[in-house]
């Protein structure tokens, strides 16, 4: 039947699943190596208590409508001056997802006739917003700050008259390593460019009081950082932080947010809980720098290198080889998934290991004396 419904989408996921590539969803099962609760917040008494708290004082679950009609609740409000005043920036704007405050970004603020130019391991997000967004855009090398500062200045050569915005993430979620942002920071000055930068996997982790690894360039006007509260944070949605400007334009033209119902006031209620929480409890992250270094030793011992955070990779480079890995140790009693291509760069399919304050000393060492018997035998 040649024009049997979802043909094409039928071929393409027997493509997908030639290659070994084809997702499906799993339950969460073992000890956690997968999750990007990196405190272990997300189950944690003190949030359960603060939502609590908050259902108690009539801070409503559900918000009713977009934040320009009457979803606007005073808990968004309050959320966004203790952001601003946390991260040290201007404004701060609340978005239901990471996701969705990438898309508004890069979808919204920059204009037409300037350019986008974003490291290459960039988020999928960010590619979506510049897809919807009207300037042009070209990728850089991974964490190479002479690449960026030759795109823009191709470009100027060129005849680019725009503003060039540089996009990078602080953490990268599935190499574990970290952006040059002092350096990306003086090409950002050197070319009157908007530097970007999303703290997805370094907020609640790093920097004072869990500001990031951005905490330095806090304040600047040439600045934008996304913060987003579904990984350290234990809760859900994101904000960016920046000058009032960049709140002010997103709420008049960013089409994510316009169009958007509200997230939970109660949500924006237990965000705030869990910053306090996180700035009065440091030992939490502390704890977590202790984990990996007591992981990294582990895995030298396998020869496989630190990534020089909680996020550690185990690139095995075959998509089979590394479903059959992460099955072997699933079954072991540890959720540790395969993360294949598109999601990172062809022939580089890797274990995600990521180190979370849900496990402890003696389940790494577990975790990694079934990691040496399974690449062995897979």
């Amino acid at each position: 039947m040649p024009n049997a419904p979802f043909a094409p989408h039928r071929a393409d996921l027997a493509a997908l699943a030639a290659d070994e590539r084809r997702r499906v969803l799993a339950p969460r099962s073992g000890a956690d190596f997968a999750s990007n609760d990196y405190l272990a917040l997300a189950g944690s008494c003190a949030l359960a208590e603060a939502m609590a708290q908050g259902a108690a004082r009539g801070i409503p679950a559900g918000s009713g409508g977009s934040r320009l009609l009457r979803g606007n609740h005073a808990e968004h409000e309050a959320l966004e001056a203790h952001a601003a005043r946390h991260y040290g920036s201007a404004a701060a704007l609340f978005f239901p997802t990471g996701f969705a405050a990438n898309a508004a970004i890069f979808a919204t603020l920059p204009q037409r006739g300037d350019l986008v130019v974003h490291d290459a391991l960039i988020h999928a997000s960010a590619h979506d917003g510049m897809k919807l967004g009207r300037a042009g855009r070209l990728d850089a090398r991974h964490n190479d700050v002479q690449s960026f500062d030759d795109v823009i200045a191709r470009w100027r050569r060129g005849g680019g008259t725009g503003t060039p915005w540089i996009a990078v993430e602080s953490l990268y979620s599935m190499d574990g390593d970290r952006a040059p942002l002092a350096d990306l920071a003086a090409v950002a000055e050197r070319h009157d460019a908007i530097l970007i930068v999303d703290e997805a996997h370094a907020t609640g982790v790093y920097g004072p009081a869990g500001q990031g690894l951005a905490h330095d360039l806090a304040g600047r006007d040439n600045v934008i950082t996304l913060h987003t509260c579904g990984k350290a944070l234990g809760c859900e949605g994101a904000l960016v932080c920046g000058p009032a400007i960049v709140r002010d334009f997103l709420i008049n033209r960013g089409r994510p947010f316009i169009f958007s119902t509200a997230p939970s006031p109660l949500m924006a209620w237990l965000v705030r809980q869990a910053l306090e929480l996180i700035a009065d409890q440091p030992e939490r992250a502390a704890r977590l720098q202790a984990l990996v270094r007591h992981a990294e030793k582990r895995f030298a011992a396998l020869d496989i290198s630190a990534s020089g955070s909680q996020i550690i990779p185990v690139i095995l480079g075959d998509n089979g080889r590394t479903m059959r890995v992460a099955a072997a140790l699933q079954a072991a009693g540890f959720d540790i998934r395969g993360i294949r291509p598109p999601t990172v760069p062809l022939g580089t399919a890797r274990l995600r290991v990521a180190i979370t304050l849900n496990i402890d000393e003696s389940d790494i060492d577990a975790m990694t004396d079934a990691l040496a018997v399974a690449m062995a035998e897979a």
